[in-house]
């Protein structure tokens, strides 16, 4: 794993949150609703070699080619980073601006690299109110057939391990529910920092 930058660590008052969850539960909007909600959250953007899908917002990731993402990992550029599927993902080196708390919206194996690198972060896990509403979001996305059994599976996966790292579950059934359940655990966490 990439060193830890000392700007992340050298401020005990900083939060950092990470949001982890199967495909298709709706990480991405819950996100940026609690942005919009405070704006002392800032979202460290997550690298991808895959290309957009239809629809996304094109803010979601740096999309980036397979050969600009291996360069990166040369160059030491991520603090975590994943064959996911059929493409790469990673968490770069953030650069936060002072005063914010670090949102990293990331799988629950960058998750665990993450509680390895820094001490106790704030680890929410979202999901679907079952796997048949999980299944229906990403269908609705215009993910075909076998992604989807892809994500599905690899969602349950993803669950488990989940559990065994201690991440907090929202439910994410009702947008302005989850992003005001989520807001509710950054505030308590703030509380109980130095």
């Amino acid at each position: 794993m990439t060193p830890v930058p000392d700007d992340l660590t050298s401020d005990a008052s900083r939060l950092l949150i990470v949001v982890s969850g199967p495909g298709g539960v709706g990480k991405g909007t819950v996100v940026r609703r609690l942005q919009e909600l405070d704006d002392r959250l800032w979202l460290s953007r997550s690298w991808t070699s895959r290309d957009p899908r239809p629809g996304e917002d094109p803010t979601s990731y740096i999309y980036v080619t397979r050969e600009q993402f291996d360069a990166h990992i040369e160059a030491g550029g991520f603090l975590e980073w994943v064959d996911f599927l059929d493409y790469r993902q990673g968490t770069p080196l953030p650069e936060a601006p002072a005063g914010t708390d670090v949102v990293f919206e990331i799988d629950v194996f960058g998750g665990e690299a993450i509680a390895k690198a820094f001490d106790d972060p704030l680890l929410i896990f979202v999901d679907t109110p079952s796997v048949e509403v999980q299944e229906q979001r990403l269908v609705g996305r215009g993910d075909p057939p076998e992604k989807v059994a892809s994500r599905i599976e690899r969602g349950h996966m993803e669950r488990e391990k989940a559990a065994e790292l201690g991440y907090v579950t929202v439910v994410n059934d009702e947008l302005e529910q989850a992003a005001a359940d989520i807001a509710a655990l950054i505030e308590a966490r703030r509380a109980a920092k130095p």
